[in-house]
């Protein structure tokens, strides 16, 4: 193992040519659907590794009573998964369960090859697609704090010991490289968190901006791969990038929309979610997920060409839940509506989930229904007020086009008589200008 490369990195200088060969290994309990819930996230872990360029040999599914300390699995299933790893000639095998440090070890120990989980994948798959700042620093503290615990995996000289600079007498034996590593790490995690709490305080400045122009704001989240970006961009033409990958984007971005009632709305852009995601990345990029929970409201897009769209579901609100985003107005978003050739499964879906909209973010049949739900919606998070604004100020006329829905107006001698459902955080500064009580929207 070469210190300091990532252990994926690292195995490329085992390979002659370059091309990492695995072998996957899940697990799954007695119960009835455990077993058809396991091929499915084996075949999204084939995903994961496929998005990193790893070529797929063969696939295992071991039926697992209770977890083991030292294998996770049973010795003997271990043993036979070692020998199934060399007849295929698998440079690496990885397990779709959370490995402890020592687990990893004792397989790496046991097999006489690298061993990784899905954490380590999707991790590894952050790093490659961070672009922004942020980003790369949310993926790399994520990185270190997973890695601290598992240095011991990194050295094979754990016995050897460095003395300290200089050899001056008296500094006993050394320390060990471990403890030098370790040292590093903890030191490179608080340099990490330094740096990404002063980019917070740039999102934070750029958010309150916008609190203060009293844009209404909605954010599109999903699953990783659901068409997330692909629906951005049709709205917005902001031409974020579109890939059929894992987590092709990680930067949330913002732009503008024009709704069909000439009302403007900020639209966020958010990364993908999986199934077991990993609390870290959740943890590193959470200033980036809190976008999400000062959003008007909630835009989820699902697959609806997917088996798995109901389990895709469930990870959404676990994350929203863990975030503080579960409260949230929802509008809920089939998509992909072009990739299903049943059309007798949509209309079921259609009377199953009649609030939901239908839409192919690809060719844009259906957008113009997500726009209106979107108008609708915003009408429930504003106020209906009578205002009189004096011609004096067309700043505040200005400011009720971008951020509320003109219903009337009425021009006077004096200024303009205007009924309007504005949003609530503005009831306070439109006070002046408020003609009667406020009425609910």
């Amino acid at each position: 193992m070469v210190a300091g490369l990532s252990h994926s990195e690292s195995l490329r200088f085992a390979v002659p040519d370059g091309e990492i060969r695995a072998l996957l290994v899940g697990t799954h309990t007695a119960e009835p659907s455990a077993l058809a819930q396991a091929e499915e996230l084996l075949s999204e872990l084939g995903q994961l590794t496929a998005t990193l360029g790893l070529r797929v040999l063969d696939r295992v599914l071991v039926k697992m009573r209770t977890p083991q300390s030292r294998y996770l699995i049973g010795s003997g299933k271990a043993a036979e998964i070692v020998a199934l790893a060399a007849q295929c000639g698998a440079d690496a095998i990885i397990f779709d369960e959370t490995l402890t440090p020592s687990q990893q070890r004792n397989w790496e120990k046991l097999a006489g090859r690298t061993v990784i989980d899905r954490q380590e994948v999707i991790l590894d798959i952050f790093a490659r697609h961070a672009r922004t700042k942020e980003a790369v620093l949310q993926v790399a503290l994520a990185r270190a704090e997973y890695d601290l615990p598992r240095l011991k995996r990194r050295w094979v000289h754990l016995s050897r010991q460095r003395g300290m600079k200089g050899g001056m007498m008296g500094r006993g034996e050394g320390e060990q490289q471990i403890e030098i590593d370790s040292r590093q790490v903890q030191t490179r995690i608080s340099q990490l968190r330094a740096e990404l709490a002063e980019v917070s305080k740039v999102r934070h400045v750029q958010r309150q901006r916008r609190e203060k122009r009293a844009v209404p704001v909605a954010a599109i989240v999903g699953y990783t791969n659901a068409g997330k970006s692909c629906l951005f961009n049709s709205l917005t033409h902001a031409g974020v990038v579109v890939e059929d990958i894992l987590f092709a984007t990680l930067d949330a971005t913002v732009r503008r929309l024009c709704l069909p009632n000439n009302q403007e709305l900020l639209l966020v852009d958010t990364v993908g979610f999986v199934r077991k995601l990993p609390h870290l990345l959740v943890e590193a990029f959470r200033s980036t997920l809190e976008e999400i929970t000062t959003a008007d409201f909630l835009i989820e897009v699902l697959d609806v060409s997917s088996s798995a769209a109901e389990e895709h579901h469930a990870t959404t609100c676990g994350v929203l839940q863990e975030i503080g985003g579960a409260r949230l107005p929802t509008i809920t978003v089939f998509n992909k509506t072009d990739l299903v050739p049943d059309p007798a499964l949509l209309q079921r879906l259609r009377r199953r989930h009649h609030d939901a909209v239908f839409l192919s973010a690809k060719s844009g049949a259906g957008l113009e229904g997500l726009l209106t739900r979107m108008v609708e919606q915003l009408e429930y998070t504003r106020r209906r007020v009578r205002l009189f604004i004096p011609h004096s100020r067309y700043d505040v006329l200005a400011m009720l086009h971008r951020t509320s829905h003109i219903l009337s107006r009425k021009f006077t001698e004096e200024g303009i008589e205007i009924a309007a459902a504005v949003p609530v955080s503005l009831l306070g500064p439109l006070g002046p200008f408020n003609k009667n009580s406020v009425e609910n929207g």
